[in-house]
């Protein structure tokens, strides 16, 4: 039974002991970080190394001028943490910042500006940037206003997946993109909401897996381009430019306007859960939305530029993101508050993994130099919070840093696999010389991940920075001209092949070969080892017309034309079958590299190479024609999959089968749909056995197997 108030004890910690601007208060608690609600009030606590006095400032919600401003007094100092305490507020309807004061000498890193007014790195809700494409009122000196978060959110009995690497299917999604088109159909398009209406959409597709471009607020606005054809402005769509990475993007909430985005996205993440979709985000820790010299001053700037910020020793900012700065990683203090910003995304989020961008500067030491034991790496690798998580790195950056393979690990770490890109590009096209290499990037690239496993390579063919999968095959060059850069910015060397006319095109037959390069393109990819991340869209051949940087387009270019989920059904359907015959063969998704050892129960090897003759793999230069078989433990399938990058067909010689097995088709990329692709399981046995020609520039896909589909392997 609870006591009537004026017989409880109150805690110590509830009675104020001073009062500063007419408000009273009390020494806070350095720990946590950031805005959190306490019995009477609202600690407030902020680190600065430098800064020779702290400010806070209140607002009421929404008002431009302040209702208050808070010196901290010197005695609510502790170490380089100013924490106090304000009893009687209205955390739900204030908003806050602080100024702080210190030395402005840029040359030894200081920037210090009492007259700005900064965000709290550690805000977990961003206000004034509540609704996406609504130009701000530049007039207003404090554009991106911390805000208290209640963390009241019902879980229920929502818990991680943690479905294992090696079953993961990624699929790389913009959340505004993916739903803003008129055709989704959706209630609130390009939202959170929007977003949760697709999850049947996403289930029926058979990904498992759902990686987000980053949802930290970002301010879409920031971009001062235009369309040089039309006119119209140009948006920093993307949001690789973060100015709060505590706080979910209000503008793709569409509750964001009442403060709710933090619940609506955890909604998201909840029925995603519930659906067996995980969700990773990418997250960009190597540069702010601060840029140079010449940039904004939001947050770390003003609080502790040297800290925060790599800097030259003539006070510059070192710029190994290609962006203006680049965050100081492995500094302690940021190192932590870099892990605490994960951990508030599992704990307060429920997220499963996060993808980080340009990920090699998390391994540079504070003058740049690589660090062969980076400690930033090591700390998120074994926090005990992060444990469950998946952690991928994109291993380069833009200071020439290119890790792929030789990212620290500490047998955590994935990483997305540019050279299997670069090498499957590189065949479908039909260049010379590329046949071993592939099948080295097939296998799981076991020359880069020795003794890391398979999943330690995230393969992909396509991304949101470059082509998508459509424009691949339809393009020999970019045409980046409505980014209004003059087409010189985005990747020169894309390995794409137009397959005979640059463009869209009425010709039947190049419009054929391009639908057959994506089926052969998608055949590769979900039978390679490692895990396969497919960029949204691409299942539907979603088009930028050829644009290969469309971090600035937000329109038609971007956005996922629903529509096209009917007209390209063959594409769709085909997507499925491949996400579901991965789903159906363990050996696919072996954990260890292969490596030709005969295996028991079968007496295959875990895997074979063949070209034209059975067990005769052309390795020559010249060659554009692989084939792989793989063959798991015990009764399970075994699976052929023949790969031929030439313009003419080719006589295969089938490997014999032992057991009573015989050889089903279950894809060849050469014949038209539906007899393109079959159900798993399903499959139609061989008349001829021990021969099949493969056509020009197809794939071909058996099983091995007895005529009872019910003895094969499954997930």
């Amino acid at each position: 039974m609870t006591e009537p108030r004026s017989e409880q004890v109150l805690r110590v910690d509830a009675y104020p002991t001073h009062e500063v601007g007419g408000y009273r208060v009390r020494a806070g608690k350095p720990f946590p970080f950031g805005a959190n609600v306490v019995p009477g009030g609202v600690s407030f606590s902020v680190f600065s190394d430098q800064a020779t006095s702290m400010t806070l400032v209140l607002f009421e919600r929404g008002k431009p001028e302040p209702m208050a401003e808070l010196e901290f007094p010197e005695e609510f100092r502790t170490g380089s943490v100013f924490a106090m305490t304000v009893f009687g507020l209205d955390h739900e309807n204030i908003e806050y910042g602080y100024r702080a004061d210190g030395p402005y000498d840029p040359v030894t890193g200081h920037r210090f500006d009492a007259r700005q007014i900064l965000s709290d790195p550690y805000a977990r809700l961003i206000a004034g940037r509540d609704v996406w494409g609504v130009e701000p009122d530049r007039s207003r000196g404090y554009q991106y206003r911390s805000r208290v978060c209640l963390q009241d959110f019902d879980w229920a009995d929502d818990t991680p997946l943690r479905i294992p690497a090696e079953d993961l299917v990624v699929y790389e999604a913009h959340v505004r993109g993916f739903t803003r088109h008129p055709s989704s159909g959706v209630t609130a398009p390009g939202t959170f909401a929007g977003l949760r209406e697709k999850i049947p959409y996403l289930r029926e597709l058979g990904v498992n897996c759902v990686e987000l471009l980053p949802v930290f607020e970002f301010d879409e606005s920031d971009n001062p381009r235009s369309n040089p054809e039309t006119g119209e402005k140009l948006y920093d769509y993307w949001g690789y430019n973060t100015v709060s990475f505590f706080a979910p993007k209000a503008g793709y909430a569409a509750t964001g306007r009442y403060g709710m985005q933090g619940d609506e996205f955890r909604t998201l993440i909840k029925d995603l859960h519930a659906a067996g979709i995980e969700v990773i985000l990418d997250v960009v820790f190597n540069h702010t939305a601060e840029g140079n010299e010449q940039g904004p001053t939001i947050s770390f700037k003003g609080l502790d530029n040297a800290t925060y910020y790599m800097l030259t020793p003539e006070g510059y900012y070192f710029n190994f993101s290609g962006t203006g700065n680049t965050v100081n990683c492995n500094h302690p203090v940021v190192r932590n508050y870099v892990l605490d910003c994960l951990r508030h995304w599992v704990a307060d989020y429920h997220i499963d993994g996060f993808r980080f961008d340009l990920a090699a500067i998390l391994g540079r030491s504070a003058d740049g130099t690589p660090l062969p034991n980076p400690p930033l790496l090591e700390l998120l690798a074994y926090d005990p919070v992060l444990r469950h998580t998946k952690l991928i790195a994109e291993a380069w950056d833009a200071g020439g840093l290119y890790e792929v393979g030789n990212f620290p690990a500490y047998g955590r770490w994935a990483e997305w696999n540019g050279k299997y890109r670069d090498t499957v590009r590189s065949f479908l096209k039909g260049d010379p010389g590329v046949t071993g290499e592939l099948a080295t990037r097939i296998a799981g690239s076991p020359d880069l991940y020795s003794g890391r496993g398979t999943s330690a390579s995230v393969n992909f063919l396509t991304a949101h920075d470059g082509f998508s999968l459509a424009d691949l095959v339809s393009y020999n060059d970019k045409h980046n001209e409505a980014n209004g850069e003059g087409n010189n910015d985005g990747g020169n060397d894309n390995a794409s092949w137009n397959c005979g006319v640059e463009g869209p095109t009425d010709d039947p037959a190049v419009n054929a070969l391009r639908e057959r390069q994506m089926k052969n393109a998608l055949a590769i990819l979900f039978t390679s080892q490692g895990i396969p991340m497919l960029l949204s869209g691409d299942e539907v051949a979603r088009t930028q017309q050829g644009n290969n940087n469309t971090y600035c387009q937000d329109n038609e270019l971007s956005w996922f034309d629903w529509d096209q989920v009917d007209r390209n059904a063959e594409l769709l359907r085909f997507t499925r079958e491949m996400i579901a015959f991965r789903k159906h063969h363990r050996e696919l998704r072996a954990t260890v590299h292969p490596t030709g050892r005969i295996r028991d129960g079968l007496g295959l090897p875990d895997i074979s190479w063949h070209g034209e003759r059975a067990w005769q793999p052309d390795w020559s230069g010249d060659s554009r024609l692989l084939a792989v078989a793989r063959c798991g433990t015990g009764d399970d399938d075994v699976v052929y999959v023949a790969m031929n990058a030439h313009w003419e067909s080719h006589d295969l010689e089938l490997p014999a089968l032992p057991g009573g097995r015989s050889w089903h088709l279950f894809a060849d990329t050469g014949n038209e749909a539906p007899y393109d692709i079959r159900t798993p399981g399903a499959e139609q046995e061989l008349d001829n056995a021990g021969k099949y020609l493969i056509g020009p520039r197809s794939v071909v896909i058996l099983v091995g197997r007895t005529n009872d589909p019910e003895t094969t392997g499954t997930l």
